[in-house]
């Protein structure tokens, strides 16, 4: 990030999207249930990263800050659509939201198992979808993206404290919904 801010380096550019173009679009995508809208969301960060450069402050880690500006983008994704719905004219799922599921390599895996383990990450997406942004935020950094409490808490400018809470209630309020669409694991006594 050094050469981009001080020297324009597009070479050294085009290595950070090509690191951080995946995760950023992942993150964009769990965050917004639409795949085609985080590719756009993606696009956009790195666009922001590059015309904001030179307010890139050197002492803080890169990737909080291209955190940050992804999860405002889809901070601003998620008002815009509560503010003007759009309704696409091709067929959508049960959900009304366009197809973000996550696929599965058919590592040994029988057809039939590879139908019923898309089948749960198409209802553990779906009920990701419905919590609150606050909480959908916290789950996505941690265990999709793999971030420590730390690190999560740096990107969002929260303390680490708020991170761990936001995550437990997220947690229950997520194993309630799971529940709801009746994908709960069952309870052994």
């Amino acid at each position: 990030m050094w050469r981009v801010q001080n020297a324009d380096d597009h070479a050294a550019f085009a290595q950070l999207v090509a690191r951080w173009e995946q995760p950023i679009q992942r993150l964009c995508a769990r965050m917004t249930g639409d795949l085609h809208r985080a590719e756009d969301l993606a696009q956009e960060a790195f666009s922001r990263v590059f015309s904001r450069r030179r307010d890139y402050q050197p002492a803080a880690k890169f990737s909080t800050w291209l955190w940050r500006i992804a999860i405002n983008l889809c901070h601003d994704e998620l008002r815009r659509r509560q503010r003007r719905p759009e309704h696409p004219l091709e067929a959508e799922g049960d959900d009304g939201v366009e197809g973000a599921a996550v696929q599965f390599p058919g590592h040994g895996l029988s057809p039939a198992e590879v139908v019923e383990k898309l089948e749960q990450a198409e209802i553990v997406r779906r009920a990701l979808l419905q919590l609150p942004e606050t909480y959908r935020e916290v789950v996505v950094l941690r265990h999709y993206e793999g971030l420590k409490f730390h690190e999560i808490a740096e990107v969002l400018g929260i303390p680490e404290g708020t991170v761990k809470s936001r995550m437990f209630e997220a947690l229950d309020r997520l194993g309630g919904i799971l529940k709801r669409l009746g994908a709960a694991p069952e309870q052994h006594r």
